[in-house]
């Protein structure tokens, strides 16, 4: 297994370059992906698409994460990283296209699934090349950059979207010629993205189990954060907030990911990572609990749910972290493969989850479907490094 070495602390100018240009082109694809998804939504509901249609087809990409994820090191190593990005930013392009060209629903199915494909690649390699470039004493904070404009490249998504309308070419043309523009910063530092050399020494499956502080987090967050954003209003409703307040649930839980993550990253480089991951889901423990056993006036539910948004992203952030400081190369890229691919299942997982909640105990099953999550890491976690030492 090949565990990382220290980097030096401080960032070269060659660094600086080749960090901007991986996260430039990760924010463009985030802008593209956040102005396809509910594209895609009305364009299939004015097709006449039923409602458990639509979830199919949108659950494609996650398919497709599924089953690709485990070979793209693999694709990096032979053909280069620059170029596999590339080839992953034109399939993406065209694939866009193609929904406004193609007619029948069935065919939008193979279109999804080549589309979350590619998107699988550029994040898998994009994010591989930040952790890789990333100073060991700064890996944190620059993870915490990644994440911030990352977060805020997917609110300027649907933005595109409102300005442009949902039918017609133009919005297909726009979400294309974004996913094209984050080529540039490929192209220009494509000769300082870090290679993939070797193959991976241990199978892919190895990964998910030999750094489940980080795996795991992928999972819980993925789930509390596809499952807080659907399902938050109705929970907010079912409070009695009205229908604008009740929204604004996911307006404060996203703010408090945006906020949160440069912070969060930079204490992350000042003490263990694995403590950070702990207190990050001790933190979804005690604030769902809040939710779930305490009344709370409206401004009270607002101001916690911010801040938990901000701390339950930390998994994401300081899980990404954890992988670089263990591994180096193909393992690197690997173990961020697992790490994407258990993000994609709790993505799968988490709005079935907390949905069966609040049918069991409304209206607060949901906070606390997500304190039981967020329990059970806490418990794998500490168990690990108790073991560990």
């Amino acid at each position: 297994m090949s565990i990382a070495q220290p980097h030096a602390d401080q960032f070269s100018r060659p660094q600086v370059l080749s960090l901007a240009a991986a996260i430039s082109c990760v924010v463009t694809v985030g802008i593209g992906l956040s102005l396809s998804i509910p594209l895609l939504s009305f364009a299939l509901d004015a097709k006449g698409a039923s409602r458990t249609l639509i979830g199919l087809n949108t659950a494609m990409p996650g398919v497709a994460t599924l089953v690709c994820a485990p070979f793209i090191s693999g694709w990096a190593r032979r053909f280069g990283m620059a170029q596999t990005l590339a080839a992953a930013i034109l399939v993406a392009a065209v694939s866009l296209l193609a929904f406004n060209a193609v007619t029948p629903i069935w065919a939008w199915f193979p279109i999804r699934f080549a589309l979350g494909a590619a998107l699988t690649v550029l994040f898998v390699l994009s994010e591989y090349w930040i952790n890789a470039a990333a100073p060991e004493k700064r890996r944190g904070l620059v993870l915490g950059v990644y994440a911030t404009a990352l977060s805020l490249g997917f609110a300027l998504g649907p933005l595109v979207l409102g300005l442009l309308g949902t039918t017609g070419w133009p919005p297909y043309l726009a979400g294309a010629a974004i996913l094209l523009l984050s080529g540039i910063p490929i192209a220009i530092a494509g000769g300082r993205a870090p290679p993939i050399e070797d193959k991976p020494s241990a199978g892919f499956l190895s990964f998910f189990w030999l750094v489940p502080s980080a795996t795991l987090a992928a999972l819980v967050f993925g789930a509390a954060e596809t499952s807080s954003i659907a399902l938050l209003p109705l929970y907010g409703t079912a409070i009695g907030l009205e229908t604008s307040a009740a929204i604004g649930l996911v307006s404060a839980f996203v703010l408090g990911n945006v906020l949160f993550q440069i912070p969060m990253g930079i204490i992350a480089d000042r003490t263990d990572r694995r403590l950070v991951l702990l207190f990050c889901g001790m933190s979804g423990v005690i604030g769902m609990s809040a939710l779930t056993l305490a009344t709370l006036p409206p401004a009270g539910i607002y101001i916690l749910l911010m801040i938990l948004g901000g701390l339950v992203a930390g998994l994401y952030t300081v899980g990404l972290a954890h992988l670089g400081s263990r591994f180096r190369g193909a393992d690197l890229a690997q173990a961020n493969a697992a790490f994407v691919v258990f993000y994609s299942v709790g993505l799968i997982i988490g709005p079935p989850l907390g949905g069966a909640g609040m049918d069991l105990w409304p209206p607060h099953g949901l906070p606390a479907t997500l304190a039981a999550m967020f329990l059970i890491y806490v418990a794998v976690v500490a168990a690990r490094m108790a073991r560990r030492g």
